[in-house]
């Protein structure tokens, strides 16, 4: 893939003496130890783990492949169209002058990023300290629920400042004959870089410094540290494997969108920091406004109307498919509805075999952040960690055609009120005279959907409605894999 790192050090060849395991290991202990009933000597209990050092040495292996297949990668730029404008999580931006941009750069780095790392404490249960090969789709899950905490947590106009001074963004507008014709033409010679001192927005004729709020730039750092491979993180790689156990999954496993939408709801339902913000997963491609408002409302105000004070956020997750093995083209505008509203948090989906964080779209082309990079893992312990490998200076673009039909939409509602304002919208978005599907993706119903164990529920695969087949195609079935996808 084309992932590009923030700094160039990133675009190196990963070291294989920095992954293989060390030459010298720890002497063996041959004291005599118990195993049930029976007492072993040395020679029996080294006998007896052989089996256990043969996995624990294809662990190994297979994460120093990994390290060294997900450590570089081609350092190239994405060209972009002017003539279009470029949407990103709601905001459109226009890229025939360089104000739209410059804001468009300012805005798209300032998403979090979160890849593969390695060398993090063991995960529990395994021999794995690293996640490459098996992590992305839990990693695009982290990233859907990081913009959720940063819509959450941050003003709404909120950019990092500090991502401008370190790192360009790589990407080149060009002219299209077409908004339609997915083939580019050559691209405009002249590359729009950004300068390394953040440029001065004019407004009103005076131009503007621009200013930094101390309290924003802290809660970011936090947010940010909330996410690191380590077991005490509320969202890292280690809580979020522990919290899909009880789906039956393990460190190593392969996670599908929809396992990983309960994950994350399970996550925040654990974390004491966010007491304010619950995580709503739509039950058979269908969003029960009833059973929202039972898990915002406070304990004795269910279907009360009238303000609350105490009403928590929301975000709602909702599993669909678009399409049988393959995206159904009948869907590509209601996506492109979808991602054009504010209270939009992306898609976590991707291509077949291949994790992708959807956050936006130009023409026919979905913008995307990939997680299959790997990173050193980052001590977020410290005070003054560094922010730079949690955002990625290199938007890339993927074919609708492309993009693989099972995955989770995310938005976001602070209040009632905006909840009330997100299922008018959505459901206006899926029913779009622009939309050519005939049954939309899922929908919003008042009332309550039928009560599943949280363990039970998580393990379902995601229903959708009567999907026509693809222009020019008979329909397929589906394979018996296709409801759980995994990506690797």
């Amino acid at each position: 893939m084309n992932s590009i790192s923030p700094s160039s050090a990133q675009y190196l060849g990963a070291n294989p003496e920095q992954t293989l395991p060390p030459v010298g290991r720890k002497a063996r202990s041959h004291a005599p130890r118990a195993d049930g009933n029976h007492f072993l000597n040395g020679e029996e209990s080294g006998q007896s783990s052989e089996p256990d050092e043969v996995d624990r040495l294809k662990a190994k292996l297979m994460s120093a492949w990994n390290n060294v297949k997900y450590g570089w990668t081609v350092k190239t730029k994405t060209h972009f169209s002017k003539t279009s404008p470029l949407i990103l999580l709601g905001r459109s931006y226009p890229l025939h002058h360089e104000e739209g941009l410059e804001r468009f750069r300012m805005d798209f780095v300032s998403r979090i990023w979160l890849t593969y790392r390695r060398e993090f404490q063991q995960l529990e249960g395994s021999v794995l300290t690293t996640d490459c090969g098996w992590g992305c789709m839990l990693r695009s899950g982290q990233m859907l629920l990081a913009q959720g905490l940063l819509v959450h947590l941050l003003p709404p106009e909120w950019t990092w400042l500090d991502a401008l001074q370190l790192m360009d963004v790589e990407m080149e507008p060009q002219r299209t004959r077409s908004p339609a014709r997915a083939g580019p033409l050559p691209a405009l010679q002249q590359v729009f870089t950004v300068q390394s001192e953040p440029r001065r927005r004019e407004r009103g004729g005076e131009r503007e410094e621009p200013t930094r709020d101390p309290h924003a730039e802290q809660l970011h750092r936090k947010l940010v540290s909330w996410f690191g491979d380590h077991p005490l993180a509320p969202f890292g790689v280690h809580r979020l494997v522990e919290c899909g156990k009880s789906s039956g999954k393990k460190a190593g496993d392969w996670y599908g969108p929809s396992i990983v939408a309960h994950i994350i709801r399970k996550a925040v339902a654990k974390a004491c920091e966010l007491s304010k913000l619950t995580v709503y997963v739509a039950q058979d491609c269908t969003v029960y406004k009833g059973d929202v408002l039972k898990q915002c409302e406070p304990a004795g105000r269910d279907g009360l109307s009238g303000p609350s004070t105490d009403w928590k956020s929301v975000i709602i997750l909702v599993p669909v498919r678009l399409g049988g093995e393959t995206l159904n083209p009948i869907y590509t505008e209601c996506v492109k509805n979808i991602l054009r509203l504010d209270c939009c948090l992306g898609i976590i989906g991707g291509k077949p075999k291949h994790s992708l964080y959807f956050v936006g779209y130009q023409d026919d082309h979905l913008l995307y952040l990939d997680p299959h990079y790997c990173q050193s893992v980052v001590d977020v312990t410290k005070d003054n960690f560094p922010l730079e490998s949690f955002h990625c200076n290199a938007p890339r673009k993927l074919p609708f055609s492309r993009m693989d039909p099972s995955c989770t939409i995310g938005f976001y509602a602070k209040n009632k009120k905006d909840f009330e304002s997100l299922c008018c919208e959505v459901m206006g978005a899926l029913t779009s005279s622009s939309s050519k599907e005939k049954y939309p993706i899922f929908t919003f119903v008042e009332g309550h959907g039928q009560v599943y164990g949280q363990d039970e529920l998580s393990t379902l695969p995601p229903a959708h409605a009567a999907l026509p087949p693809a222009p020019g195609k008979l329909g397929k079935p589906k394979s018996a894999s296709a409801d759980d996808f995994v990506f690797l």
